[in-house]
Order: C-alpha cells, then sequence, then structure tokens
C-alpha cells in the first residue's frame, strides 16, 4: 500500500494557505518567538521591524542555551573498537555512533 504525505504551509499572519511557507524566529524582552510566513507576509514584517532593526544594536555571543553533556558510555575507546572493527571486516563509519552489534562483537573477542 502506498502513502503520500502531504505538508500544507498556512501564514500565521493571514491564515491562507502558502506553498513557500517558512518558519522564522524572533526575540522580544527574553522571549523567543516562531511564525510562519508567506513571503509576502515576511515582507511586510521585515517593513515593520525596519526603524527598529535600524536603531538597535547586534548582540553577539548570545546562542541557544547548550544542553547539559551526556556522561559517556562505559567500556573501550570508541577509537579502539572501531580500530579493531575495521582489521576484522566490519564497516565502520570514521565519526558517529559505533554499530552495537561491532560493540557487541569486539566486547565478545575481548
Amino acid at each position: 500500500m502506498a502513502q503520500k504525505h502531504v505538508t500544507i504551509y498556512i501564514d500565521d499572519l493571514t491564515g491562507e494557505e502558502t506553498h513557500e511557507g517558512t518558519t522564522h524566529t524572533f526575540a522580544l524582552n527574553g522571549v523567543e518567538y516562531q511564525i510562519d510566513l508567506s513571503p509576502d507576509s515576511y515582507d511586510q514584517l521585515l517593513e515593520a521591524f525596519a526603524p527598529y532593526l535600524k536603531a538597535a544594536r547586534k548582540v553577539r555571543g548570545r546562542g541557544r542555551k547548550s544542553l547539559p553533556s551526556r556522561p559517556h558510555a562505559e567500556g573501550p575507546p570508541t577509537s579502539e573498537v572501531r580500530e579493531w572493527a575495521k582489521e576484522n571486516g566490519y564497516e565502520v563509519n570514521e565519526r558517529g555512533r559505533v554499530p552495537a552489534n561491532v560493540r557487541e562483537a569486539y566486547e565478545a573477542a575481548h
């Protein structure tokens, strides 16, 4: 059976469907907002903000708060497992998570 997924973008300002809708983010008084707008509505937003943006200062160095780091997994270093996997005919990427079946094979061999 085939499935068809249809995404319909609705302009948050006009309530109308648009084929070119995009999400825009802005912040005011420490609160971050998102709004989905068609190109025409986005132009209106930029026009309304223009005098304020011209007078404002950009703030650098403020980014999203980072998530707390995850504790490291116990066991051998990933580089060691990767090296062993390559020597034993397993295909592993240079970066990213080592597949569970490769880790299990490494542990069984050691």
